[in-house]
């Protein structure tokens, strides 16, 4: 498992439910692409990947697991 961990703002709570989706932005910034790729190759290899708020803490945390092939 790889984890990403930042103490930005967060994901705001209107967008999580939909984070990895195209287009979920929130932010004059982004136009909600960049998750949606990640996950896409995430999941194109078998892997999994998640993202959730920092509990009692400012940012998010982001992860993904690949399968290991032997």
């Amino acid at each position: 498992m790889v984890q990403v961990k930042d103490s930005g703002m967060g994901v705001d709570p209107e967008i999580m439910p939909r984070l990895f989706t195209k287009f979920a932005a929130k932010s004059d910034k982004g136009i909600g692409l960049g998750l949606y790729i990640c996950k896409w190759i995430i999941d194109a290899h078998g892997g999994k990947m998640a993202a959730d708020n920092n509990a009692g803490e400012k940012g998010a945390t982001f992860a993904f697991t690949l399968p290991l092939h032997r």
